[in-house]
């Protein structure tokens, strides 16, 4: 008898849940067994429903797609994460998989993609999958053009979010004034005057 992936959806919008789910109805080793809009729902229906695979989109309307698959990877640590984003250059991405996150895979991806992603996670290699492998080229490109250090990129990224200097430093368990001087160079190779223009340079470098 064959062996069925079963997968948790995690998406604010319906449309999308309708889509995977018409997906899964046309592929005889893959099934929806929920759905969740929130952050919140997400882990409570992971708990009680055990999917395989958790589909998790990166922006949800009450958490931060790194905070769900933290809590995800510690209350379901045999469950996988795809991430399934439409913002594939954003931050969150990297914060996510380096929470736990086994995947990415953009929205617009054909279906062939999807379901090999699905199926390259769910037989658990440990190789990265060719969309990982690019995403991370690509973001080492980025941050090589503008000099940012991988610390004054994650410092910059929580600026971004609207944490404060001590938020930070509690978060990266690093000091008031180590953050605050990792912001001050991240401003100059910025060339930016203050964290605003900051964070306008860094969207527009494709940081953030």
């Amino acid at each position: 008898m064959m062996t069925r992936t079963r997968i948790l959806v995690v998406d604010d919008h319906p449309i999308v849940l309708d889509g995977v789910t018409a997906l899964a109805s046309q592929v005889p080793d893959i099934e929806v067994t929920g759905y969740a809009q929130t952050g919140r729902d997400a882990i409570a229906q992971a708990v009680a429903l055990q999917p395989d695979i958790v589909l998790l989109d990166l922006r949800l309307p009450d958490m931060l797609g790194s905070e769900v698959a933290r809590e995800l990877r510690s209350k379901l640590p045999e469950a996988r994460i795809i991430l399934f984003t439409a913002f594939p250059a954003h931050a969150g991405v990297e914060a996510a998989l380096a929470a736990g996150a086994d995947e990415v895979i953009v929205k617009d991806a054909s279906r062939t993609d999807l379901v090999d992603a699905i199926r390259h996670v769910s037989q658990k290699k440990q190789a990265p999958s060719d969309a990982v492998v690019q995403f991370r080229e690509e973001r080492e490109a980025r941050h090589a053009r503008c000099g940012l250090t991988r610390r004054e990129y994650d410092v910059l990224r929580r600026l971004a979010i609207g944490e404060t200097n001590a938020e930070i430093a509690s978060a990266l368990k690093l000091s008031p004034n180590t953050v605050k001087t990792y912001v001050q160079v991240a401003l100059q190779k910025l060339r930016a005057r203050n964290r605003v223009e900051a964070i306008s340079r860094a969207a527009e470098l494709g940081l953030l």
